[in-house]
């Protein structure tokens, strides 16, 4: 009969062994089989009871781990002039944890006792379990600005890129971080003002050439007034903010619940499981848990970090950084649904038939523990049979589950019909130097589409539930496109050869039967655009106006408080409709909801523009390197000036003025969207192939002009010149627009 191992024995494995330190691991390493795996299955018991080991779904950890992003006290330097930190909220049984700091140039300098807000890295076999990376010194908060380093003979000035910015700010020599003459900076202030009443400061980012990519994202924070530097009264705040313990929470530490996340992703705000329904009552059904970072416990109602927050009204997304609606310490730490961390959370547990149906749901305010922090490709390799460390112990317990439930919900998907556009992403890369190295079209794998449905489903929960108990909210609206923009799909649509059926109530489900009948055909691009062009634009209301894009008669945002105000909102009024606590929706909240859906709406449209400027700019700067290559794209717009092209390649906007097009004269018709020549009769409308030449592309503004070179294959005609004066063929070409749009109506009726 195999031995048993020693409890010290098992332990030493798992200490060794991380990634493999499930039962059936264990099992085998052990040589156990048979009858004894219920003696190694004791012995575990024994050891978690005991405090050693704890599980993890059906994996054993050491319970004494740091969350990835930690407030930390610094301690004197050692004998060697290494510089060690201690944890500030350590809960583990062990011995508290060394933490070595590695700083690096640029690095403010630290002291003994001070507080850091560090991210931590895992090493093995040192005699210190951790490397510290400095995010920021606790209660310090400079002011900082952006601007043009002039350099003197003694250091230099700094000049701002924002004429708002008043008076230029000194550099003392030795603070200039190296940076030339001319260089766009970000400097922080460092003393009080100086000679002339100027402020002293010391330059702590070299961002290089002004109209260089890297400086990109600053230009577009400044220019669309996107506050990127918190309050100190809303640092200070953050920084001495505590976890939040189980007073008042069901305990769900016990289940499951794995976040699933970009692999470059900073922050966690929302955890799923699902597993199958075991009630006779619901054969082949599902339960599905959601669980959301419960940031309201922490920003709470007329708080300075609340007041920010509700200033910002998002997160904005750059490709190189990221301006978050909260502070590191909340979005980065407290809040976020680390791995093996105890956090709170709000959280729905539904009950979905086997038609995807949800048949009932249920909040809760819990304290939650992550099984896992997994990546979408790591997910989707895993269902596709090559699971890797992460994954492989999870595979019966949630992997397989949730993407089960997922094809459930895929039925109620189907059976909704809501809007499904075809429309590729593409996804900017930067390399080391801040430049573009390529843009990629981004993956769309089940795993991004499952954890979509799991958050849609939870969204439509948090809106059924707060109507149901007659509390404010705000909505998430998305009205159905006006009769006027419908007609003009129409137009479109019958100009392509094809059918969008008329006189009757519309529904998604009649898009999609559209965009089907264009999908595989050279229509599929024109489609698409123009019917993402006749929708409206969603918003934030108190009244519920429904999501038609989403085909839903009740929709709220509940899934992503770390980075939407909105959600922030709907959680306080969960909290105050099933009486949580006193940190739910205040009086003040209810009576300015109308203010508080315009001001969110109007930051969202405030990103939406400063993202889209940024991603511009890097594509300009990206191609101003092949000034005069030929590519390929599709016409996307057409005015009465020229006609704007989407490059393939890389989803690049471009201008191809009317005057790269010939001498010719282009009739612009509104109605077909259409640029006709007056002299060779060519015309240009949306959706078609075309060739063009890269003529110029500006970086600073993120202009980019092209030459059409080739038009559906053909190339393109040129006509003679004619003499300076009024062009001719105006009447003609209007006669012959005409003439065409008659014969076109005639062409219909005869079908």
């Amino acid at each position: 009969m195999k031995i048993i191992p020693t409890k010290q024995a098992i332990l030493d494995w798992v200490t060794e062994h991380p990634t493999k330190a499930a039962k059936r691991d264990i099992a085998k390493a052990f040589g156990i089989k048979g009858a004894a795996r219920i003696d190694l299955k004791r012995i575990l018991k024994e050891l978690e009871a005991e405090g050693h080991l704890t599980k993890r779904v059906n994996t054993y950890r050491d319970p004494d781990k740091l969350p990835p992003i930690s407030v930390l006290e610094v301690l004197a330097p050692d004998a060697d002039g290494d510089l060690f930190a201690r944890p500030m909220e350590w809960t583990g049984t062990g011995p508290e944890p060394r933490i070595l700091l590695v700083q690096k140039d640029g690095d403010v300098a630290l002291g003994a006792g001070e507080r850091i807000l560090a991210k931590l890295q895992v090493v093995q076999g040192e005699d210190h379990a951790y490397l510290g990376r400095l995010v920021r010194k606790i209660g310090s908060n400079p002011e900082k600005i952006l601007g043009i380093f002039r350099k003197q003979s003694e250091g230099g000035r700094v000049v701002p890129i924002d004429k708002g910015a008043g008076k230029e700010w000194i550099v003392s020599s030795g603070q200039d971080n190296g940076a030339e003459d001319g260089e766009l900076v970000e400097a922080e202030q460092t003393g009080p003002k100086g000679r002339m009443g100027l402020p002293r400061a010391r330059i702590v980012a070299r961002l290089g050439d002004p109209t260089a990519p890297r400086a990109v994202s600053l230009i577009a924070i400044h220019q669309h007034n996107i506050p990127d530097a918190f309050p100190d009264d809303v640092i200070e705040m953050a920084d001495t903010a505590v976890p939040a313990g189980m007073d008042g929470r069901e305990d769900l530490r016990d289940v499951p619940l794995v976040t699933i996340d970009p692999a470059d992703a900073r922050d966690h705000d929302d955890a799923i499981w699902a597993e199958l329904d075991t009630d006779p009552a619901n054969v082949g059904g599902f339960i599905l848990w959601v669980a959301i970072a419960d940031v309201a416990h922490y920003v709470t109602s007329g708080s300075a970090l609340d007041r920010e927050a509700r200033l910002r009204g998002n997160s904005t997304y750059f490709p190189d950084r990221v301006v978050p609606m909260l502070p590191d310490r909340l979005s980065g730490d407290l809040c976020s649904l680390h791995e093996g961390v105890p956090r709170p959370c709000i959280a729905v547990r539904m009950k979905i038939d086997a038609k995807g149906t949800k048949v009932s749901h249920e909040f809760t305010r819990g304290l939650m523990r992550s099984a896992a922090s997994l990546n979408y490709a790591e997910v989707q390799r895993a269902r596709d049979g090559a699971p890797n460390e992460a994954c492989a112990p999870l595979m019966e317990t949630v992997i397989n589950p949730i993407y089960e439930a997922y094809d459930a919900l895929k039925l109620a998907r189907e059976a909704r019909q809501p809007l499904e556009l075809n429309l590729p992403e593409r996804k900017i890369v930067l390399g080391e130097d801040g430049k573009v190295s390529s843009v990629a079209i981004a993956e769309r794998l089940d795993a991004h589409k499952l954890i979509e449905e799991f958050m849609v489903l939870a969204n439509v929960a948090a809106a059924e539930e707060l109507f149901f108990k007659n509390r404010p909210l705000l909505y998430r609206v998305h009205e159905e496109p006006s009769d006027e923009k419908m007609e003009a799909l129409r137009e479109v649509a019958l100009g392509s050869g094809l059918n969008l059926a008329k006189g009757q109530v519309l529904h998604t489900s009649h898009l999609n039967r559209l965009l089907a009948q264009a999908a595989g055909t050279d229509h599929s691009e024109l489609i698409n655009i123009s019917t993402l062009r006749s929708m409206t634009q969603a918003y934030y209301h108190q009244q519920n106006y429904g999501h038609f894009g989403l085909a839903l008669r009740s929709y709220a945002h509940f899934t992503s408080p770390i980075r939407r105000y909105a959600d922030l909102i709907v959680h306080r009024a969960l909290v105050s409709a099933h009486g949580w606590g006193d940190d739910g929706l205040s009086p003040q909240d209810i009576q300015s909801l109308d203010e508080t859906a315009k001001q969110i709406s109007d930051t969202e449209r405030r990103s939406m523009v400063a993202e889209r400027d940024t991603n511009d700019r890097y594509l300009a700067a990206y191609l101003s390197e092949r000034i005069g290559n030929e590519m390929t794209g599709h016409i996307s717009g057409i005015q009465s000036f020229g006609a704007f092209i989407k490059l393939d390649e890389t989803g690049a906007d471009g201008l191809a003025p009317v005057r790269s097009m010939g001498a010719e004269f282009f009739h612009y018709d509104a109605d077909t969207q259409t640029l006709m020549g007056a002299d060779t009769g060519i015309t240009l409308s949306i959706g078609q192939k075309v060739v063009v030449r890269i003529a110029d592309a500006v970086p600073v503004t993120g202009g980019l002009e092209l030459e059409v070179l080739a038009l559906d294959g053909m190339q393109m005609p040129r006509s003679n010149r004619r003499p300076r004066g009024k062009p001719a063929g105006r009447k003609h070409a209007r006669s012959k627009a005409k003439r065409d749009k008659i014969q076109k109506k005639v062409t219909r009726q005869r079908r």
